[in-house]
């Protein structure tokens, strides 16, 4: 029961997102703002579970509390979070200014390719969790760890 209504959470953040960017697409032109907003928030959610994880990695492993992170993420980075990355939205506010480097809209095939690489290794990490696999989980959040580090390396200006 609690597994199905985790699964229910993740498919309406997942929904939120996807509606967010067909929203984007079926308008004329969302408002920057509100992308920026819409993929602050997104990043929020990660930092959030991926700290779960870590904190289970480096602590007492919690099997439910991983599966419920990973899960999450790997909703998150399957959702087309990219395209709340839209022309004109390079600069501005949401919640807070954008930290988002020019060159994200620039290479798009790179920040694409970045992107496909988070997915893949966000579903990785939710298939270890599922298994109950606790070392396996260890190495793969240290894989997805680089392709968040990869991605701000490129593309996240420095605080």
């Amino acid at each position: 029961m609690i597994k199905n209504v985790n699964k229910l959470v993740l498919a309406a953040v997942a929904g939120a997102i996807l509606a967010a960017s067909v929203t984007s697409s079926a308008q004329q032109a969302q408002k920057p703002e509100n992308l920026i907003k819409w993929r602050q928030s997104a990043f929020q959610v990660l930092v959030w579970n991926t700290g779960r994880i870590k904190a289970s990695v480096e602590g007492q492993y919690n099997k439910e509390d991983v599966i419920k992170a990973a899960d999450t993420i790997a909703a998150i980075a399957k959702s087309g979070l990219g395209t709340l990355f839209a022309p004109g939205s390079e600069q501005g506010k949401g919640w807070h200014e954008t930290t988002t480097k020019a060159e994200a809209f620039k290479d798009t095939q790179h920040f694409a390719e970045l992107g496909a690489s988070f997915s893949k290794e966000a579903t990785e990490l939710a298939k270890l969790a599922e298994a109950g696999d606790q070392a396996g989980v260890k190495a793969q959040f240290a894989k997805l760890g680089k392709t968040c580090k990869a991605c701000h390396d490129d593309f996240r200006a420095k605080d």
